[in-house]
């Protein structure tokens, strides 16, 4: 079926000036409200299998949807080793305000997660012509950097990445190789953190979490639902999921949390 869904069109946006500046790849399709918007998650790109997914979804229901990837990532410019939260925030802000119009849907994936709640609450102090109608997180991983990097490390890693800058990590994703952590990622990552405090959004969110996760632990998602208002939160645990939720079922699952949303 989605053999027949046209490819969308690929587009760059410079993002950041001086030697921080970099392009950055989009795909967007037009279409009705509300909008979607996928945020990819660390390592990954726009044309993994959910992202396309969401992308065929959004085609047969003439919807709108955005994807990018972050600097660093697929199909965008800039080194992925000189990239932090904050500078893939600042992609993500430039994105949504270029190529959103009205009520969008941010879907997050793993860090994706993390950075909707960061451009959700960035948007929220903004008047631009876009806003926000609600989350779908799939696997978040806000304040991964700090929770589930640093401070599971040994204390050779941390020596490592606080005299070298960086350190190897081995990989089960993507090709295989090793990727670096930076000191940079590490200690620019405590700008944005987000769980010591509430997370008022003002908009229904959608959580799935799968119970066998080896990288997100489901307790960590467990303890994002406690700082986000409980008036429409909905944490769905998917027993025998893992942290790419990727299966048919799975995704299943994700397309009918955007289409509760709107």
């Amino acid at each position: 079926m989605t053999d027949a869904i046209p490819d969308a069109v690929l587009e760059f946006i410079d993002v950041g000036e001086g030697p921080s500046a970099r392009r950055i790849a989009v795909r967007r399709r037009p279409g009705k409200g509300p909008g979607l918007v996928w945020l990819g998650g660390f390592k990954s790109d726009m044309q993994g299998g959910k992202a396309v997914a969401l992308d065929g979804w959004a085609y047969e229901r003439g919807r709108a949807i955005v994807r990018f990837d972050y600097s660093g990532h697929g199909e965008s410019g800039g080194d992925f080793a000189n990239g932090t939260i904050g500078s893939w925030l600042e992609d993500s802000v430039a994105v949504f305000e270029r190529f959103c119009d009205g009520p969008q849907i941010l879907i997050g994936s793993s860090m994706g997660g993390w950075m909707a709640l960061l451009l959700a609450r960035e948007i929220k102090k903004r008047a631009g012509k876009a806003s926000i109608a609600g989350l779908v997180l799939i696997a978040p991983a806000p304040d991964f950097t700090e929770e589930l990097m640093w401070k599971n490390f040994s204390p050779a890693v941390k020596k490592e990445i606080e005299t070298k800058g960086f350190w190897l990590r081995p990989s089960e994703y993507g090709d295989g190789s090793p990727y670096p952590i930076t000191r940079n990622l590490i200690e620019e990552g405590r700008n944005h953190l987000v769980l010591g405090s509430a997370i008022d959004l003002g908009c229904p969110v959608r959580i799935l979490q799968g119970a066998k996760d080896p990288d997100v632990p489901w307790q960590h998602a467990f303890a994002l639902t406690h700082r986000l208002p409980a008036d429409d939160v909905v944490l769905t645990m998917i027993q025998d999921g893992d942290h790419r939720l990727s299966r048919p079922q799975d995704i299943a699952r994700i397309l009918a949390a955007v289409a509760e949303i709107g």
